[in-house]
């Protein structure tokens, strides 16, 4: 299976199941020397782990990161990180009844017909718990670029929306609450409304919103290595993501360029930043942001038809363990693949500096 790995000098590769015995991955490129809050990384997968509240799945796993190689002394040595994180927690028996039929808007069928087999036990591959090894090789490109700040947070679940700017938020709320939004009268809207859907037997998407600061000016290769494209195509590699627009995005369609452009001042700033941070595909200086909208899960706990492996029409009923909305716990997903495009960047453009001396 090819897919496997992400990112140029900054690179990850990942392994594992959802219900095999581990997850796990290598990061190739990490300078060495680096001094690794190891706290950290484990505090990030907390933010993803499952069972953390009553609006998610209630798989329990502590996630807890067992480092094998490339790191010595609390230090980076520059050679490939290796890691796992296993899986303890798993209940396959919960899967059974998919091993002849597949469910509608999730990844068997195609996997069945791309491959001509497929692990069944919570999806294998296809599981959003990959995203695991996403978090720690995020959590250690953040110590590398430490000055950029990435902040990421839900925006909306359904219909729910913050009706306000990001620059008037405050940022310190988003972890005081299970939905991880910024806005408490927004959040206690959106957490009943999940467990409303929860109740129902159903689940719901919503939006993230992320938010980048102190990034330096030149970070994106032209002509097909924009950093806008690489962000866009590192939001969509992640399970249950629909669509990726960062500054005016969509709205920006419907303006005219006099009210689209952003005049510049006299130190290189500009006035306002509907660019959302980039021009040319090289980062201006200003905040990156973007939104990334996400899908309902396509599990549910409500009789549906479908077919099995003989094209047959079956109906089934979703079991198991499953999260009612991924907004919540997808937003340090959001963060580590933010993190993971920015460091390979921030690599890339060190190193066409260094060569043009």
């Amino acid at each position: 299976m090819a897919g496997n790995s992400y990112g140029t000098l900054f690179k990850l590769t990942t392994f594992g199941e959802s219900h095999g015995e581990a997850l796990g991955g290598i990061i190739d490129g990490c300078p060495a020397g680096i001094e690794l809050n190891m706290n950290s990384i484990q505090l990030e997968m907390q933010r993803r782990k499952p069972g953390q509240s009553s609006i998610v799945t209630q798989r329990k796993e502590e996630d807890e990161v067992q480092f094998l190689s490339g790191i010595f002394e609390g230090k980076t040595t520059g050679t490939p990180i290796g890691f796992i994180i296993p899986n303890t927690n798993s209940k396959s028996e919960d899967y059974s009844h998919l091993k002849e039929a597949y469910r509608p808007s999730h990844a068997d069928y195609v996997y069945d017909q791309k491959y001509g087999f497929r692990d069944y036990r919570g999806g294998g591959r296809s599981s959003a718990r990959e995203t695991a090894s996403r978090v720690v090789a995020g959590a250690i490109a953040k110590q590398i670029i430490n000055e950029i700040k990435i902040i990421a947070f839900v925006s909306s679940v359904g219909s729910i929306f913050i009706d306000k700017p990001y620059q008037t938020l405050d940022f310190s709320l988003i972890e005081s609450n299970a939905v991880r939004c910024p806005d408490s009268t927004t959040a206690l809207k959106m957490e009943e409304y999940i467990k409303q859907v929860r109740k129902e037997g159903d689940t719901v998407g919503g939006t993230i919103t992320c938010v980048i600061q102190n990034v330096p000016i030149g970070l994106g290769e032209p002509v097909f290595d924009k950093l806008h494209a690489e962000l866009g195509k590192a939001m969509l590699s992640i399970n249950a993501v629909k669509g990726f627009e960062y500054g005016s995005g969509f709205c920006g369609a419907q303006m005219k360029g006099s009210d689209h452009n952003d005049i510049m001042n006299t130190d290189g700033t500009t006035q306002s930043n509907l660019s959302g941070g980039i021009q040319g595909g090289i980062s201006n200086g200003m905040d990156i942001y973007f939104r990334v909208a996400f899908k309902p899960v396509a599990t549910i706990m409500k009789e549906q038809q479908t077919i099995d492996i003989n094209g047959d029409v079956v109906f089934i009923t979703g079991k198991g363990r499953h999260d009612p909305c991924v907004v919540p716990r997808a937003v340090p997903i959001v963060e580590a693949m933010a993190a993971l495009v920015l460091t390979d960047f921030y690599l890339i453009h060190k190193t066409n500096k260094q060569t043009n001396k």
